[in-house]
């Protein structure tokens, strides 16, 4: 039997991309998804998809990761059982822009703050109590290469990556005592919405930063936090670092030429 069987896995980000294929990938394992998103529609057809292909339990839950009192409002309406979580993936981030510091706009600044960094706290800081009460769980942050090497216009939406590898860091030490796990599942070039989120839609410009590459999918991505979530119970994954073949960090890549 699969070690994820009704395990209760809330993925935050769920909508698409890594979140999207984290879903899929736990719920073919057995596991009760609660999926959270601030596109309820997007999660509304995932959680049928889940469904009709895995019988699989699920919640929706529709939020803005940026609001801690939606997520406080929204976590508290879930079922008394549901409340209980394996497994958190904190998968929900973005970049806005791109461009030198002094050039930057504050707006996209905050945004990419409040996501990266401070969603990621919220959603914590609300779930984290209860597996501190039965000493049982296991939380996967989402980082990235940008975690852990900067790169040209990168400066902000780096620093949130780099404040997700002391967060994953720094709290594994807050729990070492309660025997909860934390990981963190750091990609390089990964093709999602990412790039066209970035680039405010611009598709052309976001197939650009591909170009030349086979660049990771969402599902090699959560092979590995699924990596993460099945090792036996006294062992625990602190860091993977995932690029294609073709990236060695942020600043090293080889593009193939037609």
């Amino acid at each position: 039997m699969s070690l994820l069987k009704n395990k209760i896995v809330f993925i935050s980000g769920a909508s698409s991309g890594i979140g999207m294929a984290c879903a899929l990938a736990f719920a073919r394992e057995g596991a009760k998804v609660i999926l959270a998103a601030r596109r309820r529609e997007r999660i509304e057809k995932l959680a049928l998809e889940l469904k009709e292909a895995f019988t699989t339990e699920s919640k929706i839950l529709s939020f803005d990761i940026q609001n801690y009192q939606e997520i406080k409002e929204s976590f508290a309406s879930l079922p008394e059982e549901w409340k209980n979580v394996d497994i958190l993936i904190n998968s929900a981030g973005l970049a806005q822009g791109m461009h030198k510091l002094q050039e930057g706009n504050p707006d996209d600044w905050d945004v990419m703050i409040n996501t990266n960094i401070k969603g990621l706290l919220y959603l914590t800081r609300e779930i984290l109590p209860n597996m501190v009460k039965r000493e049982s769980g296991h939380i996967i942050n989402l980082g990235s290469t940008a975690g852990h090497d900067v790169y040209p216009s990168g400066n902000v939406y780096c620093a949130t990556k780099f404040a997700v590898n002391a967060i994953s860091q720094s709290l594994r030490i807050d729990v070492l005592d309660k025997s909860i796990k934390v990981s963190s599942v750091d990609p390089g070039m990964v093709e999602t919405e990412f790039s066209v989120v970035r680039f405010s839609g611009d598709v052309e410009r976001a197939k650009k930063v591909y170009a030349g590459v086979e660049p990771l999918t969402p599902q090699d991505v959560a092979d590995a936090i699924l990596y993460c979530a099945t090792r036996p119970k006294h062992v625990n994954i602190n860091e993977i670092i995932l690029t294609p073949i073709a990236q060695a960090q942020s600043n090293f890549v080889v593009r193939k030429t037609t």
